[in-house]
């Protein structure tokens, strides 16, 4: 088989990238290690940025986004036992939009089975050849079965413990880590939301977010110890905590009810650089991981989607390989700059241990100053809604 660029994941983001060269007339076969009910069944975040909403509409798979998202213009801010609000529309003229992971990643595979795309499913031993080549292929593995699709690019979509970013030699690559020493205890319960918006609340106890994904289901998160399993946490604990760790307001009004799913989330930053070897180019958590204070995940992977997909279009429609040349700095650019507010927000919300009491004053020091200067607002809101491609 040939085709003109594989796409090794059939996450989101691979799946953008797909149905975005699609458009253009680009051919893409998607290379995925699962099924695609394995994939629906992930629980993951849905705050989207300008951006993504934007690559959204431009790839056609928008409709339902619009209809059933929850656009919102600004979020809670809580500590010392009280909130404010960041008026995302006054400081930037732009919103964010609440919408599952899930329900993105369903609208993309819906659109490229409709258009008869191909995808293949539950494939292993994936490898990658010849990257450094102008006639790169990868082959893989299907029910015993050996396969090879030769190609002319190769999208690493496949995370970070896919084979993409380990087949850059470890010589010719150099990787950039923070692990944080508490995870992220989720829940989600069929009950409304506490608030029409988000809550990111600090306190003595830890960290707490109060999120949702439509009308009748939340998602409710409490900062814990990284040693902690989701067996030490019944319900009741979980609720009786968080109530502890948002402020007062909140806490008397919030419906609480059955989980329906439960996890604990690792904190970590994580770069790669380059993130082009040859015509090798990766995109999403195969290059970088963000902690999740900010919703940064799945937006800087749009943004890698972004630079990839506008380089391949000036490659094939344009003769142009300007854009693919320059993939690597323009997308960590970027992600650099959205490693610095994930770090930035995770450092001003979280408790860490052995914390001095210096280090609580001069958080509460920061959060009163963000509270107060409007200029200090302006800045939180244009990351959070998502800086420009």
């Amino acid at each position: 088989m040939r085709t003109q660029v594989i796409i090794i994941g059939g996450g989101p983001s691979g799946l953008l990238l797909g149905q975005l060269l699609h458009t253009q007339g680009i051919e893409a076969v998607v290379l995925e290690r699962k099924t695609q009910a394995y994939v629906l069944s992930r629980i993951r975040a849905g705050v989207l940025e300008r951006g993504l909403v934007g690559l959204m509409e431009q790839a056609g798979v928008s409709d339902r986004m619009h209809a059933e998202g929850f656009v919102h213009d600004g979020t809670m801010v809580g500590y010392d036992g009280d909130m404010f609000r960041i008026d995302f529309a006054e400081h930037t003229g732009s919103s964010v939009m609440v919408y599952g992971q899930t329900e993105v990643t369903r609208d993309l595979y819906e659109a490229r089975d409709k258009a008869g795309l191909q995808t293949i499913y539950e494939v292993e031993d994936v490898v990658i050849h010849d990257a450094k080549t102008d006639a790169p292929y990868v082959t893989y593995t299907k029910a015993g079965q050996a396969s090879r699709i030769d190609c002319d690019f190769v999208a690493g979509c496949d995370g970070f413990h896919g084979v993409s970013r380990k087949t850059i030699p470890e010589a010719q690559r150099r990787e950039y880590e923070k692990v944080y020493p508490f995870g992220w205890l989720g829940i989600l319960s069929e009950t409304p939301p506490v608030d029409d918006e988000l809550i990111y609340s600090n306190s003595e106890r830890g960290f707490a977010l109060c999120s949702m994904r439509n009308a009748h289901l939340s998602r409710y998160y409490i900062q814990c110890p990284a040693t902690d399993s989701v067996d030490d946490w019944s319900d009741e604990a979980f609720w009786d905590e968080l109530k502890r760790r948002i402020p007062q307001s909140a806490a008397d009004t919030i419906i609480t009810g059955p989980s329906i799913e439960k996890s604990i989330a690792p904190l970590r930053s994580f770069v790669t650089e380059p993130m082009r070897w040859g015509r090798l180019f990766l995109c999403g958590d195969a290059a970088h991981i963000v902690p999740p204070t900010g919703a940064k995940g799945l937006n800087t992977a749009a943004s890698d989607v972004h630079y990839l997909f506008n380089g391949l279009k000036q490659f094939y429609l344009d003769h142009d390989s300007d854009g693919i040349d320059h993939y690597s700095e323009r997308a960590l650019a970027r992600v650099w700059k959205a490693e610095r507010f994930s770090w930035w927000f995770s450092n001003l919300m979280h408790t860490y241990p052995g914390q001095s009491e210096f280090d609580k004053k001069m958080q509460l020091a920061e959060l009163a100053f963000l509270r107060q200067s409007p200029a200090a607002q302006a800045v939180m809101a244009q990351n959070y809604v998502g800086l420009p491609y």
